[in-house]
């Protein structure tokens, strides 16, 4: 439990420096290498290749390309198209594809999960209320695979640890995990990076080295451990936590544009989206019983 709480709020502040700082400064592709590059360079030499099975070693380089190397791809995209507050709340959509991806693994349907998406949407939609561009669709759509692929990571990777119960520490096990996310990286970086825009502050170098090795190193380490200490649903709810608190940072710090009426009413929205997403979860296990 305490694991998800601090990856939270890591997470939570993330979004806000990544946002004013980094987003539209420095190339996104170059800004997702350093900073799987930096956690990849912490685990690696811990990491243990004899005695585990194929299957799990391959699983944990999927997981680490999705959770990581593609969705913090498609994450820096959607911040050139979305405000910070936008991203934070449409990231309020991931339990729901925790949720579907889990169930279609195990075979079962939740029709409770589609409402809750119409909810979420509604939500976002009013917080936006004015001028839907095509670059917010863009935006919105982009986040929409990014939260995917970092579900469809979480889930995987909490149900391969789960089945295979490897005797060994998840430092050993994490080199796997970001070896998969750096080799993602570096090539999307080669294929669609742009040379010229790299860091040139020292606050843009200093921030990534942050990010690669207290929220993505740090924080990749604690979110494992603690997957496979919760439930599902509970993995769910700590994926909504950091949507509050990066709120509460942006607003601090950045203040906002929004109107508050508007803002509320989205998160009202929003909140009712999480509700019926968790009542679906809850009847399902009932019928499960």
């Amino acid at each position: 439990m305490w694991y998800m709480l601090a990856v939270t709020l890591l997470w939570g502040s993330s979004f806000s420096l990544t946002g004013h700082i980094l987003a539209g400064h420095v190339d996104g592709f170059f800004s997702v290498f350093i900073r799987t590059l930096i956690a990849a360079i912490v685990f690696v030499p811990m990491m243990k290749w004899r005695g585990l099975p194929t299957r799990l070693i391959v699983g944990l380089w999927v997981c680490g390309a999705l959770q990581f190397g593609i969705t913090y791809a498609l994450a820096y995209q959607s911040f050139r198209l979305l405000t910070v507050p936008e991203m934070l709340l449409f990231t309020t959509l991931t339990p729901l594809y925790i949720g579907l991806i889990n169930n279609a693994l195990d075979r079962q349907w939740n029709p409770w999960t589609l409402l809750a998406a119409l909810f979420a949407v509604s939500g976002g939609m009013v917080i936006h209320y004015h001028g839907l561009t095509g670059d917010f669709w863009r935006g919105f759509w982009i986040l929409q695979l990014a939260n995917a692929t970092f579900a469809a990571g979480q889930v995987i990777c909490r149900r391969l640890l789960l089945s295979r119960r490897p005797d060994l520490t998840m430092p050993k096990l994490l080199g796997h995990f970001f070896l998969g996310a750096v080799i993602i990286s570096a090539i999307l970086f080669a294929l669609f990076g742009n040379t010229a825009q790299l860091p040139h502050t020292s606050l843009q170098w200093g921030l990534l080295v942050y990010l690669g090795l207290i929220a993505t190193a740090l924080g990749s380490l604690w979110l494992a451990k603690g997957s496979t200490q919760v439930s599902v649903t509970a993995l769910a709810i700590f994926n909504e936590l950091h949507v509050p608190i990066g709120l509460v940072i942006n607003l601090l710090f950045w203040g906002s544009d929004v109107p508050v009426i508007r803002l509320l009413a989205g998160c009202a929205l929003i909140a009712v989206a999480v509700a019926i997403n968790y009542y679906g979860a809850a009847k399902l296990r009932a019928q499960a019983l």
